[in-house]
C-alpha cells in the first residue's frame, strides 16, 4: 500500500478500535483490500481475491466484516442496476457515476462535494423534517466505453 493508503488504513483501524472492534487478520486484510481497490467489489469478488492469501476467510466473514464497516461509516453499499450489492471505502467522501448500459461505477472526487452534500442534507431536513444521517449521491449516464460501442461519440 502507498503512504496515503497506509494513512487511510491507520485512521480506519483507530476508528474501529475506538468502537472496541477487535481487529482480526481477516478484517485487516478486507480493509486493506477496500482501501487499495477502487473497483467497487461485491462480497464474491473480495472473497475470490483473498481466499488464497488469507487464512480462515469465508464468504460469511467477508459479508459480516463489510456489514461492520458499513455500520462504522467506513464503507458504503452501492446497489448495482443488476440487483447486486457492491462496496466502496468511503475515507474520502465522493459521489458516483453509474453507467446505465454496463453498470460500471466510477468515483468522482470533487472539492465541493462536502458543501453539496451538506446543502442536500439541509434542504431535505427543511422540506421533510428528517434527521439526515448520510447520503449516497449517484449520477447516471453512459461510460466512454459504452458510448464508443453504441457509436455515440
Amino acid at each position: 500500500m502507498s503512504t496515503l493508503a497506509d494513512q487511510e488504513f491507520n485512521h480506519a483501524v483507530e476508528q474501529l478500535k475506538q468502537g472496541h472492534v477487535r481487529m482480526t487478520p481477516q478484517r485487516k486484510m478486507i480493509l486493506k483490500y477496500l482501501i487499495s481497490h477502487h473497483t467497487h467489489p461485491s462480497v464474491e469478488m473480495i472473497f475470490d481475491d483473498l481466499k488464497d492469501s488469507v487464512a480462515n476467510i469465508s464468504m460469511a466473514t467477508v459479508y459480516n466484516t463489510l456489514k461492520l464497516f458499513v455500520e462504522y461509516n467506513l464503507v458504503i453499499e452501492l446497489k448495482n442496476g443488476d440487483g447486486s450489492t457492491h462496496y466502496d471505502y468511503f475515507g474520502h467522501p465522493h459521489y458516483h457515476v453509474v453507467c446505465d448500459n454496463c453498470g460500471k461505477i466510477t468515483d468522482v472526487f470533487d472539492p465541493h462535494f462536502k458543501d453539496v452534500s451538506e446543502e442536500l442534507a439541509n434542504m431535505t431536513r427543511e422540506q421533510t423534517g428528517y434527521l439526515v444521517t448520510g447520503n449516497n449521491i449517484e449520477v447516471h449516464g453512459l461510460c466512454p466505453d459504452c458510448q464508443r460501442k453504441l457509436h455515440l461519440n
